[in-house]
């Protein structure tokens, strides 16, 4: 194994660790986009560039973006919620 290949795999590791341990839903997501390019880092760098490709449409915009959209309405109703109730 490469030394680059080593360093991809320590940020992996480390953008892994990170997101299972930040708590707040909206930082939560933000760190999963981080964590799925470094994915991709690691699969383009291992000889993957077609997983790689997928793995940035997918992991790094797609799902945080769902994520984000669905804490937005979510927020949203609570927010409706409140009004109706007062």
């Amino acid at each position: 194994m490469t030394a680059l290949q080593d360093v991809v795999l320590v940020v992996v590791a480390l953008a892994g660790t990170a997101t299972v341990t930040v708590r707040e839903p909206l930082r939560q997501a933000v760190v999963a986009g981080f964590f799925g390019l470094a994915l991709s880092v690691l699969f383009f760098v291992f000889g993957a560039p077609d997983v790689a490709l997928s793995e940035i449409v997918v992991a790094a915009v797609a799902v945080p973006l769902m994520v984000l959209l669905a804490l937005a309405k979510i927020a949203e109703t609570d927010v409706d919620e409140e009004d109706d109730g007062a």
